[in-house]
């Protein structure tokens, strides 16, 4: 495992808060994608109907726990690549519950300035990044649904700390495959027009490579009782969501080869980094 892979599974336990209030209106009875991945990744901050949707997942896939390590040794490595390239502004679309090293965290290793807004519309993943970021100034956290991008770009908070006139890097790790149908294309349509040249969009997806017709029935069906269930897509379809982007080397890959040498796993997560192309102003 990479350094940096071992940097963030030594460090998962890190500063979980006790205690935070959910809003009204909260089910734990309905899983949550974040929440499963707080469990792969040995955090606390699950619920049982969280903890048996993921075990329904490990069970047929045992390496479901290093698949959630290595992504986010992929997240780690692609903001140093970003903060290395002079990005000091982001916004973490999807962010799930608090994980150190946090984006701000490791974008403030190059940029002690940089500015960072998280994105989440679970209500465990909203509590306990407010509470553990009320005193930063430079953050922020927002509630909102990644399925409605313009109100993401709209909000006070954004519009407060992300200039969307000069380069910012959009970063949507692990959550387009639990969006459906073309909607991956439609919020990445609105996020592309946004971003200016010299942007960086940070992505990783499941992808359906090499898994037969009953696995990937096992993995709709694990996560059939989550809001937008499963949805695994091809290495061509992943690599298209970069439409408009130029990747960076090595391309479209594993989250454990980009830049990094984790143990690999059977299920694939396929990532990239991108940086924005074209002179034409945002929109």
């Amino acid at each position: 495992m990479s350094s940096d892979g071992g940097e963030v599974v030594a460090r998962l336990r890190w500063r979980r808060v006790r205690g935070p209030t959910v809003t009204e209106g909260f089910d734990s009875d309905v899983p949550s994608p974040a929440r499963m991945y707080d469990y792969y990744l040995g955090g606390q901050d699950n619920f049982a109907a969280d903890r048996e949707a993921a075990e329904a997942v490990i069970a047929s896939h045992p390496d479901q726990r290093q698949l959630a390590r290595n992504n986010r040794a992929f997240l780690v490595r692609a903001v140093e690549h970003l903060a290395a390239a002079g990005i000091t502004q982001f916004v973490d679309i999807g962010t799930g519950i608090p994980t150190a090293p946090t984006v701000h965290e490791v974008a403030r290793r190059t940029h002690p300035d940089a500015r960072v807004v998280y994105v989440d519309d679970d209500p465990v993943v909203l509590a306990h990044a407010r509470a553990l970021l009320a005193e930063d100034r430079a953050v922020a956290v927002v509630e909102a649904d990644m399925h409605d991008p313009e109100a993401i770009t709209a909000h006070p908070d954004v519009e407060r700390l992300i200039d969307f006139s000069r380069p910012v890097g959009v970063l949507l790790v692990a959550v387009l495959h639990f969006s459906p149908d073309d909607e991956p294309q439609r919020i990445l349509g609105h996020f592309r027009r946004r971003m200016v040249p010299g942007s960086f969009l940070v992505l990783s997806a499941g992808s359906s490579e090499g898994l037969s017709e009953t696995e990937l029935a096992g993995i709709h069906e694990a996560y059939a009782a989550t809001p937008r269930g499963g949805h695994l897509r091809s290495r061509e379809e992943i690599t298209a969501l970069f439409d408009g982007f130029e990747l960076a080397e090595p391309g479209v890959v594993d989250v454990s080869r980009w830049r990094g040498f984790e143990r690999p796993t059977h299920i694939s997560i396929l990532a990239g980094v991108a940086r924005r192309v074209g002179s034409e102003p945002p929109t």
